[in-house]
């Protein structure tokens, strides 16, 4: 992102994998159930879901290509967590998206009342 409070190709470039796998309700449930407990196993994750251990293997994968998720052994036992950076980067992309429209918002108020 530019020091003139504009999004940088590259800063939008690099957020787009990220918000393409959390444009999936299942992916997305699965980067709160992440955020929210820490580093699970698949079979964890795929407990209270309505899709298969394979399902969410694929889905994990997704998040993972988006640099969003990263498998890790401990043990015997493999498992999954989030990676915040791309996370973050994302979040600061809409957080400069808001701030256009307000901007925006603000000059299109100044001018109708004048």
């Amino acid at each position: 992102m530019s020091r003139k409070g504009r999004l940088s190709a590259a800063a939008l470039r690099g957020s787009v994998p990220v918000f393409a796998a959390l444009g999936d309700e299942t992916r997305l449930r699965l980067v709160a159930r992440l955020s929210s407990t820490g580093p699970q196993s698949i079979a964890s994750l795929t407990e209270g879901e309505a899709v298969t251990r394979q399902a969410i293997t694929k889905h994990l994968r997704v998040l993972a290509g988006a640099g969003i998720a990263r498998d890790l052994r401990r043990g015997r036992e493999r498992l999954w967590e989030l990676e915040r950076r791309p996370l973050d980067d994302a979040r600061r992309c809409l957080d400069m998206v808001s701030e256009q429209w307000d901007a925006a918002l603000s000059r299109l108020k100044a001018f109708v009342e004048e």
